[in-house]
């Protein structure tokens, strides 16, 4: 975990221009000013900011945060089910769902109608911490976007909406490309 902070700080430290170099200038593709990289960036620090609201606290990560706060959002669902909603590989959902499972913060039942899934929800003990860790986390999200303006909030909402549609229909396309072939 240590390595990935130093390569977020780098990566801040580049798309804020203090490590830039001079050679880079003149390159056809500059890695600071390519959309996907400043959202990679953006991504990366405002969870790594975020996970200090309930890493230290809760003893949890990235995987086990996101699927605690899907199951208190959604109450019941399936692991393959989650993963499609949070964008998580299954192997990361997996190891989540055992973890929170060993702490006992959620219960898996059997899908009597398909034996290979189960139904997950959380404990009563993991909907408590849900709802202890809620208002932190909408507090970070406040303090957050409390740079922006109202106006900016919502075109970056609307501009966030737009370009996550625009992603999965480049996935779609790319993965029907990908079959023809």
């Amino acid at each position: 975990m240590g390595g990935q902070r130093v390569m977020q700080r780098r990566a801040a430290a580049e798309v804020a221009g203090r490590a830039s170099t001079s050679t880079g200038d003149n390159a056809p593709l500059q890695l600071e000013q390519f959309l996907p990289y400043q959202l990679n960036v953006v991504a990366s620090l405002v969870s790594l900011a975020l996970s200090r609201v309930y890493a230290r606290r809760y003893r949890i990560g990235v995987p086990e945060w996101r699927l605690l706060v899907t199951l208190g959002q959604y109450g019941v669902m399936t692991a393959k089910a989650i993963s499609a909603h949070t964008h998580m590989h299954k192997t990361k959902v997996s190891r989540a769902v055992s973890l929170l499972e060993q702490r006992k913060l959620l219960t898996r039942r059997s899908n009597r109608a398909d034996l290979r899934e189960s139904f997950l929800s959380l404990t009563g003990s993991g909907r408590a911490m849900y709802e202890e860790v809620a208002p932190h986390a909408l507090e970070f999200a406040r303090r957050l976007t409390a740079i922006l303006t109202p106006s900016d909030r919502e075109a970056f909402g609307r501009a966030v909406t737009q370009l996550t549609a625009r992603s999965a229909q480049l996935v779609a396309e790319m993965e029907a490309e990908r079959k023809e072939e």
